[in-house]
């Protein structure tokens, strides 16, 4: 069999449908063999290897498979690394294979900058954002290399791995009953101790559940959603994790942070006891003043990846290194009634929720929420980076089976529409996919992708004719010089309707809320959706840096945020 072969019947028997790439010279047999088994497994050509890499992040996120995307040597490889990083970042487990030059054009140890023609060491550049990566410079080595290489991406904190695979080993000729194989010596699991939550949830007057992306696969979600049915906790989540719990379970109060509702943030600043599970507590979520998060609060974290835990938020924080899926499962498994005892901490909760109730309802808000509820039950939602993605995160209306996926630690603008391709072909449902007009620019290509495929996906622009957030920087602190970020000063966003009719796409303008219908969203044909903005956009609440995340901009009535203090 020839290794190419192998490499695709690999994939198939790990129940891979879906794989995304670019042509290239080196990756000529690769791509020869993907259509030798084009029944079991489907080979998708992109306009740009990002794309590529971001379609696989997309699939992965939505199946929880290995998401797999391919590229040739040199610039293809290299157009790889922005989705790798994203998978790194995000944790999504993902495989990147990169055709390479003839093991005999390579460059080896000679001190000459390249040999072959495209060669380019791809190791060295994405080892710092990758799980695991190797170079296949035997063909006898290709099975023991895929097995590493899958369980690795899948192993505790998921992510990326990478083999690079030069063109001659690809068309060698191996008997794969003799190749040897990957075995991972077994390692004794340690005993999980949960008492520290037990003990501290039936002490606690004032507790939250926090929830991040580590409880954002499907079944682990159902367990948070049993938890809070079960113990009746209010729950706050990370940007990541908004879709966790839906929008209509009462004791969801939001995402915290930086950009977070102000309830959420509140509620936290007023806890005697906040449950992290799965959550990293970066800046954007604690503040930049770390010991200002939660002053009064026992924090307790749940984290998979151990290193996570050495980024401490205060002195006092305990630790669980484990996954959140067996801490929710030992949790719901403890005979732990704490009933009517948190009801005076519930009413306060509502209270600071109906006390700051659409406070920051903006037209962005507005018209976000609204086309969430037009939006049916079952569909997946990708949103860009910039202030189209905090006001999804802020006020779009979730439903109970619905995936809401953002670039979270990267936050990389060009993920949402080519992400929203990976999204699909990982659940064959219709998908909305969030951009601004700034970012759907960077990976604009896969529009062609789109309309070729003629998938149901909802192109959906928001479009305020700047590189909002930027701009808005510039407002705060550069005096209003807003150089490059708005139209005739060094930006410029295109005509979105010619756009739509060039691509062979249906186009609909939205400009103001009564516009958007009930059937606007029940989406069978790709349809490019532009929401226009006519005034300079914001996203608030909004935290200045080193204040407690409960006193965002801009400023509460300081009358009203002492009588939220004190409750």
């Amino acid at each position: 069999m020839k290794v190419s072969d192998y490499i695709v019947e690999f994939l198939i028997e790990k129940e891979i449908s879906d794989v995304f790439g670019y042509p290239g010279g080196m990756a000529a047999h690769l791509i020869d063999s993907f259509d030798k088994y084009k029944e079991d497994i489907t080979i998708h050509t992109n306009y740009h290897e990002q794309a590529s890499a971001f379609a696989a992040n997309g699939y992965a996120q939505v199946t929880g498979k290995v998401g797999v995307a391919y590229s040739s040597s040199g610039p293809g490889a290299t157009n790889l690394i922005t989705g790798i990083c994203n998978a790194f970042f995000d944790s999504i487990p993902t495989l990147f294979l990169t055709g390479q030059v003839n093991t005999y054009e390579a460059k080896k140890d000679l001190p000459i900058r390249q040999k072959g023609f495209q060669e380019t060491e791809i190791l060295p550049i994405v080892k710092s954002v990758t799980k695991y990566c190797a170079y296949i410079e035997h063909e006898s080595d290709i099975r023991y290399e895929l097995e590493k290489a899958f369980y690795f991406a899948q192993e505790g904190r998921k992510g990326p791995v990478l083999l690079d695979i030069p063109m001659n080993i690809q068309r060698m000729d191996i008997d794969p009953e003799n190749l040897r194989s990957f075995q991972l010596e077994q390692q004794q699991k340690s005993q999980i101790d949960i008492s520290v939550i037990t003990q501290s949830i039936k002490n606690s007057k004032r507790p939250v559940l926090l929830v991040g992306a580590g409880t954002k696969p499907e079944n682990t979600k159902k367990l948070v959603r049993q938890l809070v049915e079960k113990w009746r906790i209010p729950l706050v989540s990370s940007m990541l994790a908004v879709d966790v719990v839906s929008s209509d379970e009462e004791m969801n109060f939001g995402f915290i942070g930086a950009y977070g509702n102000r309830a959420a943030n509140f509620i936290i600043a007023k806890s005697d006891l906040v449950i992290a599970i799965g959550s990293r507590l970066d800046v954007r979520q604690v503040g930049g003043q770390r010991e200002n998060f939660a002053p009064d609060a026992q924090l307790i974290r749940v984290d998979i990846d151990e290193g996570e835990l050495f980024n401490r938020v205060n002195n006092r924080e305990k630790h669980i290194c484990a996954d959140a899926q067996e801490i929710l499962q030992k949790i719901l498994a403890e005979p732990i009634d704490i009933g009517e005892s948190l009801h005076q901490w519930r009413q306060i909760c509502n209270k600071i929720r109906k006390k700051l109730y659409g406070i920051d309802d903006k037209t962005p808000n507005i018209i976000t929420n609204k086309i969430g509820k037009a939006i049916p039950d079952g569909y997946t939602i990708t949103t860009d980076v910039g202030q189209n993605q905090v006001w999804v995160a802020q006020s779009f209306y979730i439903k109970q089976n619905q995936n809401v996926f953002f670039s979270g630690g990267l936050g990389s603008m060009g993920y949402s529409l080519p992400a929203a391709i990976g999204a699909y072909y990982g659940s064959k449902k219709p998908v909305v996919s969030f951009n601004g007009d700034g970012g759907l620019q960077m990976n604009i290509q896969e529009l062609q992708f789109i309309t070729r495929e003629k998938l149901p996906i909802a192109i959906v622009v928001l479009n305020n004719r700047a590189l909002g957030m930027i701009r808005h920087f510039q407002e705060m602190y550069f005096d209003g010089c807003y150089s490059q970020t708005v139209n005739g000063n060094g930006y410029e966003s295109p005509d979105f309707k010619k756009i739509a009719q060039a691509y062979g796409i249906k186009y609909c303008l939205i400009s103001e809320e009564k516009e958007i219908k009930e059937d606007s969203f029940i989406i069978t044909e790709p349809i490019l959706i532009e929401v226009v903005f006519n005034e300079n956009t914001y996203v608030f609440p909004k935290l200045e840096f080193g204040k407690p995340n409960q006193d965002q901009e801009p400023l509460l009535d300081r009358q009203l945020y002492e009588e939220l203090m004190i409750l």
